[in-house]
């Protein structure tokens, strides 16, 4: 038995997809941290109290605990802050003048973020500076203050304005008293636009992840990984996250590698990849708490064959269309729903068969801002889908045009593709990078 099977491993190790030639566009990571560090306080200087004005807040107060973390703390803290310090109390207290006061009760100053708050006539006796004395201090802080409207995060639909635990709000409530709870106000826009508007500094660092994950999909779709007949769809999946690994990157999720084949029904995953395959990848990476989110196409040559055949290209550049379309019409302060409508009525017009499921990416994969479709809903998406387009976000355009390729008898192919795109601060769309309108293409090298 393990005669045989030492006669088979040649075979085995000759048929392993060949490592990457690339490496990881990003600093060292000490540079990484000041770079995240700048970017995290023009964020606080800038973004944080324009939008409390605009939404006419006094105070706004994030609460939580070690692992239960709010999801707006990811975008304001220093990046060598992996949680939250015990109970981490962030206060943000708009002045006079129009500047914000940002206040920690508990944990330090994040190298210069924050201003830590304790009690300056150190009053609180036997009471350490977490658990019933960062209520008092709070409540100190608070009456000092005394704010008119005190945001919390709390919402039924936004995930990414609804941070405040169960219990921690019990806890902050009784901190506030009757008459500070009475001025509570719940405005989900205040962490959903903060999180997702984006500074310029960031964009070139985005664009070189961009530019990685681009070049490792052109790799993947070769055939320095791929070998007909034998490569799997799970092979490529493991091959792109262990390129990842090997880079000191991270991902979000589990790569997606699938092929559509003439005479075959839909998506096939989990298969050998064969000539003539049209492959199909969703890929992203996480690199300085920054996510990409794309999708490529890439083409098996048959024997004899030299190119895509044109029904392909024509599958494609009907998808480059469709996403045309909808970066026409992604005009800041147009909601999600209002962009999604009027570039499906436009789709039907031009006669394209198609969807439409595009959302925001930043600090997130799935990223805060207004969705524009899911993939199994085309029609209007409450809550996320009333959200204003804004300047100076980031978008994953997603969406797939599905046409008939006559080199495959008429047979219906899916063309998904999914590219990152900016709208700068005058509301202008540009691609992060540039999108996909030739296919990957593994020959016989």
């Amino acid at each position: 038995m393990h005669r045989f099977l030492l006669l088979l491993l040649p075979a085995l190790v000759v048929a392993q997809p060949q490592p990457t030639t690339h490496t990881s566009p990003l600093p060292a990571l000490r540079q990484q941290a000041e770079e995240r560090q700048a970017w995290t306080e023009k964020r606080l200087e800038t973004v944080l109290p324009a939008l409390m004005e605009e939404f006419d807040i006094d105070m706004w107060i994030l609460s939580m605990r070690e692992y239960g973390e709010d999801p707006v703390f990811w975008s304001m803290t220093a990046p060598t802050t992996f949680a939250a310090r015990r109970r981490s109390i962030y206060v943000f207290d708009k002045q006079d003048d129009g500047t914000v006061r940002r206040l920690a009760l508990g944990g330090g100053s994040q190298g210069g973020l924050y201003e830590a708050y304790v009690d300056p006539d150190q009053s609180v006796e036997g009471r350490e500076l977490w658990g019933e004395g960062q209520w008092y201090l709070l409540n100190k802080l608070v009456t000092d203050a005394d704010p008119e409207r005190i945001a919390l995060n709390i919402d039924e639909l936004q995930a990414f304005a609804d941070g405040l635990g169960a219990g921690e709000r019990e806890g902050l409530e009784r901190a506030l008293g009757e008459t500070y709870t009475a001025r509570v106000v719940r405005e989900p826009r205040l962490a959903t636009n903060y999180i997702s508007i984006r500074i310029p500094e960031m964009l070139p660092r985005y664009r070189e992840l961009t530019e990685l994950v681009h070049g490792l999909l052109s790799e993947a779709f070769s055939s320095r990984v791929i070998t007909p007949g034998v490569t799997t769809t799970d092979d490529v999946r493991w091959w792109l996250r262990q390129q990842l690994n090997d880079l000191g990157l991270s991902t979000w999720f589990h790569p997606s590698i699938a092929v559509q084949r003439e005479g075959g029904t839909g998506m096939l995953s989990g298969v050998v990849i064969e000539r003539g395959d049209l492959l199909w990848s969703d890929f992203g990476l996480v690199g300085m708490n920054m996510h990409t989110d794309t999708q490529h196409l890439g083409y098996v040559l048959k024997e004899g064959e030299t190119d895509v055949p044109e029904g392909l290209k024509a599958g494609l550049r009907t998808s480059n269309r469709l996403q045309d379309l909808l970066l026409e019409e992604m005009e800041p302060g147009r909601t999600g729903n209002e962009v999604l409508m009027s570039t499906l009525e436009r789709m039907r017009t031009e006669g394209i068969n198609g969807t439409v499921y595009t959302h925001p990416i930043g600090d997130h994969g799935h990223g805060a801002g207004p969705l524009i479709g899911l993939w199994d809903r085309q029609r209007p998406i409450a809550g996320r889908g009333d959200l204003l387009l804004r300047p100076n976000t980031w978008f994953s355009i997603e969406l797939q045009a599905t046409s008939q390729v006559p080199e495959w008898g008429g047979q219906a192919v899916q063309f998904r593709q999914e590219e990152e795109a900016y709208l700068d601060a005058s509301g202008n769309r540009h691609w992060v990078l540039g999108r996909q309108e030739t296919f990957w293409v593994v020959r016989d090298d």
